[in-house]
């Protein structure tokens, strides 16, 4: 073994004096990278003379040097006979001297196998994850720190689950048996035989057994102890979900501080390290995946002369990264291929096409649009692919691919399809897509549709559904612009912008509706191009983004409604204008404006928008200081929106009562109403609380906190200014955030020194 190790690392220093990489020098000599390596690292039997002179001539060696090196090499092969031919002890592998991260998961592992009871009567652990995860250099790193705890030894098998023969569990079994010192013609020929006599021998030693990339249940069950103070640790890309009373460990990707550490301790040995922007840039692009980030490690070291930049470079071309991550026989596409080679077609397929979702999540119906599967097929094949570490599952039932999972299923439907069906498959993905945000956008609107004609039960499915489906619908409108499909576009987004109004935060609302007006331009349709830049108007005021472009949207939808001849969307421009100009400070202008669309809309019979504009002149007679103007508008809107025979459709009516509930709560507070006001305004609250409107929600209890809650109720305001600042933190709001954090500090010390 000596003559192993020296002559490896006479192999390394030869190799970097010579300025080569494993991948440079196996060229030149023609051997392979991955012999090359095992050499390095002391794991090759004795290389063959022919094999060394070939790498010494590749080196350029000759004279004194060449001679030592030949002679290391020769060292190596002359090991003592009974050793040469001794079976496979099944030793443990080195651990990594660079090993980082994995706190917490190394700790679990620890802490169970030192405790008695922590594994059960089995006495086996599960350490499952996806490929690349580090599941084997976690265990390994493990056993070496618990070596001394087991003196009956450590073993560890290569099950080889992954490849096309997998190790039989006798074989295991047999392996093991020689390693616990069992002669061969002591070891029983029958499986279940070989299974009691490991069992017994297990009972009566301290053994920590490790099997390494299991396939299968079938493959490790006889292997777990089954009672005593051994152990067996089992790593596997599957799940084993069959295996009973065992503990279970599953891997996730490395948190970026962690991966930063790990990249930083293998670029040690570099003259110029990288610097942590550019660092992070590089983490940023593999995931969290171990293997990734030792493949990057590894090349920036075999290559001095290459600068991270480079790499960045190299990896930010989202087509080239997995060709990029590989470093001699370590390559993430081919970790992710063995798994993918264990899956059945029809599965094989849904995770091809899963790719086509392009957005951080997905849910099974999709996946059978995309798969041409059944939805119950669908969920089957998804969790196949979760059991095998290709998928994750995500919240509410939704899947996820990991980043560069993704990547890899992309080029598989590059590879494995034709053209054709990868494009109907898209098409049919984005049309369902489409369908469906009409569909559910719909049961927003003053006629929802019948159940009977929708995918959705309830206007909770509809919304749930576009919240969650946002990305995907959002890349499909896209798509559908690109392609000049107009049409479904404009209904699409038509049908949406009755929900809008209940996710005002949602940042994407300006895109979705410039797409919308684009597409009613190609379509020379007057009416709807009014209409979408009325909603670019609103969107533009209701979040107080920018008053100034909501103006130009405002007029430019007033002209196209007056060569439309379209009353309806005249009105709303001058109801956008007048919220634009309110912003901009003009409140006589403002007045003005919602004055017009009031007696347009009453002139249309809009009961609807009437209530609207009635609450647009109130908040500008508050602000103008005309309190009862105000109140009286807010009453008369309240009138309406309670009562069923107003004519008001119920689901805007429902949706105008906490506008109106909080507005003439605000006013009140104005005169010293206070005691009328909290109550609604905290009616107000929860109902845009349970219509997840958070911004108005927080701006609700901001109010309450700050302008309605007497001196004698801080508690109360102070729990109200920590609700926003919670709900504000979620939206993204985070100056905000802070404020009401600074506010709820001060009236807690103000009631203090009262």
């Amino acid at each position: 073994m000596g003559g192993e190790v020296l002559f490896g690392v006479e192999l390394r220093v030869a190799r970097h004096a010579a300025g080569l990489t494993l991948e440079e020098l196996a060229e030149a000599s023609g051997v392979s990278v991955r012999a090359l390596s095992d050499m390095e690292r002391g794991r090759a039997l004795g290389p063959q003379r022919r094999t060394v002179v070939l790498i010494a001539d590749a080196l350029k060696l000759d004279g004194e040097r060449r001679t030592a090196f030949l002679a290391k090499a020769r060292a190596g092969r002359t090991r003592p006979a009974s050793l040469a031919a001794a079976p496979s002890l099944c030793e443990l592998p080195v651990s990594i001297s660079d090993f980082t991260g994995r706190v917490a998961e190394l700790a679990w592992l620890l802490q169970l196998v030192e405790s008695d009871e922590a594994m059960g009567r089995s006495g086996t652990a599960v350490i499952s994850g996806g490929a690349g995860m580090g599941k084997t250099t976690l265990v390994i790193r493990a056993a070496h720190q618990m070596r001394d705890q087991f003196p009956g030894g450590v073993h560890f098998v290569d099950a080889l689950g992954m490849s096309e023969r997998p190790v039989a569990s006798g074989e295991i079994l047999t392996r093991v048996l020689r390693a616990i010192g069992v002669r061969d013609a002591e070891i029983p020929r029958d499986t279940a035989e070989q299974a009691g006599l490991y069992r017994q021998l297990l009972r009566e030693k301290r053994v920590l057994m490790m099997v390494d990339n299991a396939g299968s249940e079938a493959q490790v069950r006889p292997l777990m102890p089954g009672g005593g103070r051994s152990r067996l640790l089992i790593t596997s890309r599957r799940l084993l979900a069959g295996l009973e009373d065992v503990q279970r460990l599953h891997l996730d990707p490395m948190p970026d501080s962690d991966a930063s550490d790990l990249l930083r301790r293998i670029l040690a040995e570099r003259a110029d390290v990288p610097d942590d922007h550019d660092l992070k840039d590089l983490v940023d692009l593999l995931g969290g995946l171990p293997l990734a980030v030792r493949i990057v490690g590894n090349r920036l070291v075999s290559r001095p002369i290459w600068t991270a930049a480079d790499l960045i470079t190299r990896l930010s071309v989202a087509e080239r990264r997995l060709d990029q991550l590989a470093a001699g026989d370590l390559k993430v596409a081919a970790a992710f291929g063995m798994s993918y080679e264990q899956l059945p077609p029809v599965t094989r397929q849904v995770f091809r096409r899963a790719a086509l979702a392009r957005g951080p999540d997905f849910s099974a119906w999709l996946a059978a649009v995309a798969g041409e599967v059944t939805i119950p097929e669908a969920e089957d094949h998804l969790d196949d692919l979760v059991d095998l570490g290709l998928m994750q599952a995500a919240h509410s039932g939704r899947y996820r691919l990991h980043d560069l999972v993704r990547l890899y299923a992309q080029q598989r439907l590059e590879v494995d399809e034709p053209t054709a069906a990868v494009t109907a498959a898209h098409r049919r993905v984005n049309t369902w897509l489409l369908a469906n945000l009409t569909d559910a956008g719909s049961w927003f609107s003053p006629q929802p549709p019948s159940t009977d004609g929708s995918s959705f039960c309830t206007a909770a499915d509809a919304e749930a559904w576009i919240r969650a489906e946002a990305e995907l619908w959002l890349a499909a409108l896209d798509d559908a612009a690109t392609a000049g499909d107009h049409q479904a576009v404009v209904d699409a987004v038509q049908a949406a912008n009755w929900f809008a109004g209940r996710w005002r935060h949602w940042p994407h609302w300006s895109r979705v509706f410039t797409l919308a007006y684009d597409c009613a331009v190609q379509l020379d349709d007057l009416g709807r191009q009014a209409g979408f830049l009325n909603r670019l108007a609103r969107t533009y005021t209701v979040l107080g983004q920018n008053a100034s472009m909501a103006v130009g949207y405002a007029e430019r939808a007033l002209a196209l409604a007056r060569s439309a001849a379209d009353g309806w969307e005249e009105a709303a421009a001058l109801q956008n204008l007048a919220r634009a100009r309110v912003m901009l400070g003009d409140l006589p202008g403002g007045l003005d404006a919602v004055r017009a669309a009031e007696e347009r809309f009453r002139h249309l019979d809009d009961v609807n928008e009437v209530c609207q504009t009635l609450l647009g002149r109130g908040d500008i007679a508050r602000s103008l200081g005309n309190i009862d103007e105000a109140l009286d508008c807010f009453q008369r809107v309240l009138d309406m929106v309670e009562d069923p025979a107003s004519g008001m459709t119920p689901s805007i009516a429902a949706m105008t009562l906490p506008y109106v509930l909080s507005m003439s709560a605000r006013a009140l507070g104005l005169i010293g109403r206070n005691a009328e006001a909290v109550p609604r305004a905290l009616r107000a609250a929860d109902l845009f609380g349970s219509m997840q409107m958070l911004d108005a929600q927080a701006r609700v209890l901001r109010i309450l906190g700050e302008d309605l809650y007497r001196a004698d109720q801080a508690a109360q305001a102070r729990d109200c200014l920590l609700r926003a600042a919670e709900i504000y933190g979620l939206i993204g709001s985070h100056d905000e955030a802070s404020r009401c954090r600074d506010k709820a500090v001060a009236v807690t010390g103000d009631a203090s020194r009262s």
